[in-house]
């Protein structure tokens, strides 16, 4: 577990997250809360669905307990299997949940975005992986000054051309500290950024030893981007990049390191990756084997739920669907249809449609037999309402969601709830 201290103006920022007034900019919560803090409103155990504590639909809650369970599950796993864990921040750009992360063993925060690592480092993150090349000179300019402010700030980014290392070198002239970098291998043909080919690689490495303001530390990639991904696809990409960390280091181009950084890493995959990379052979200094895994910290119901891991490998644990959007239902045009509050907006829509699991109807809960989703509008879901299906105007219905990245990102406050839909605490998001 992480006992890295904060710094006092960061340890201030999280700490005045409880202390921010609640108002008109937080969907969901209660009207009569308006002008408590965060932390009185917490204080008072609000529950989601009690007459009298006024939330209103609609209304995304994150699991208590299944918040706990998955930030624990996968520190056990990363420990279990020698990895480092820098889960991608860009899930949930909470700092709160950051610091959990943190607290549960992780080496530090992948970001994808200069604006990110801004609200990272407001908030006492110390070690960033970046996730992409980062080519912004103003944005690298202000990497600089923080690199160069803080001595414990450790930022590694990728870098997959010679045109990119030398507009970074550019912006970088001068600065105290060199940027260490990362090349990245491209996980094929049609796939997404990276270098393609082990001699484009070299081509970067030589342009890093050149470049003055940078370092090489490793190499890296995102192997969910492998065409036709297949545990044989992705094993044998793994396999390259290991490949490319071994020859890189015979050649010497890791000289000033303090140690070789191999990375990858979603959540479709990382049981490759832990495969792969504890045969890493020993290289000449030691090795960080960085996971990069983000969605698991409240995973989902359907894309993750159905790619996981975990479901090739059931005897190191499951995830569990942290998140429950609840909206109210307005319109009941006709016996196989229903309308509730809450529409693309609220919830996420980019992979898959939320899916219906309980109704809510005086104090009582059921599953939701019957009732699907069939499109989304700004402000309403579609319900296709079966037979069987039990709904009425004023009904809750409680919605699993698909894509974590794509739900976080629509609300700046989510309660937290216990099984009983007991608040007690609430999540500030930054996007």
């Amino acid at each position: 577990m992480s006992t890295e201290p904060l710094a006092r103006p960061a340890a201030e920022r999280l700490a005045r997250l409880a202390e921010e007034r609640v108002d008109h900019r937080f969907k969901g919560l209660p009207p009569d809360a308006d002008g408590l803090t965060v932390a009185e409103l917490a204080a008072q155990r609000r529950n989601l669905f009690r007459d009298g504590d006024g939330f209103t639909t609609p209304v995304l809650a994150l699991s208590a307990e299944r918040l706990e369970h998955n930030l624990a599950l996968m520190e056990a796993y990363t420990s279990r299997h020698g990895l480092a864990f820098a889960p991608h921040g860009k899930t949930s750009m909470a700092p709160q949940l950051f610091h959990r992360q943190l607290e549960h063993g992780a080496w530090g925060i992948t970001l994808a975005l200069p604006h990110q690592v801004r609200v990272a480092r407001a908030f006492g993150i110390r070690r960033v992986f970046l996730a992409n090349e980062l080519v912004d000179a103003s944005a690298l300019r202000w990497i600089a000054g923080e690199l160069a402010a803080d001595p414990e700030f450790r930022f590694v980014c990728y870098v997959d051309s010679v045109r990119g290392v030398e507009l970074m070198d550019a912006a970088l002239a001068g600065a105290a500290r060199p940027v260490d970098v990362v090349i990245e291998l491209g996980a094929g043909e049609g796939a997404r950024t990276g270098v393609r080919t082990e001699t484009e690689a070299l081509a970067v490495a030589d342009a890093v030893a050149a470049a003055g303001a940078l370092r090489l530390v490793g190499v890296a990639g995102y192997e969910a981007q492998v065409p036709d991904a297949s545990p044989e696809r992705v094993r044998q990409w793994l396999e390259r990049l290991v490949a490319l960390a071994v020859e890189c280091d015979r050649a010497g181009r890791f000289a000033g390191a303090d140690e070789i950084v191999v990375s990858a890493g979603g959540s479709e995959w990382f049981d490759a990756v832990a495969d792969v990379f504890a045969g890493l052979p020993e290289l000449s200094l030691p090795v960080l084997r960085l996971l990069r895994s983000g969605a698991y910290v409240s995973h989902d119901d359907v894309h993750y739920s159905r790619l996981t891991p975990f479901n090739r490998v059931p005897e190191e644990g499951a995830l569990e669907p942290a998140f429950r959007l609840w909206a109210q239902v307005v319109s009941r045009p006709s016996p196989a249809e229903a309308f509730v509050n809450a529409g693309k907006r609220d919830a996420a829509y980019d992979l898959d449609r939320p899916v219906a699991h309980v109704v809510r109807r005086d104090g009582g809960e059921r599953p939701a037999t019957g009732i699907e989703v069939t499109a989304l509008s700004d402000q309403h879901l579609w319900l296709r309402t079966g037979p069987d299906a039990d709904v009425e105007v004023g009904d809750w219905i409680g919605f699993g969601l698909s894509h974590p990245c794509t739900s976080f990102d629509k609300w700046q406050l989510i309660p937290v709830a216990e099984a009983d839909g007991t608040v007690v605490d609430y999540i500030r998001t930054f996007f």
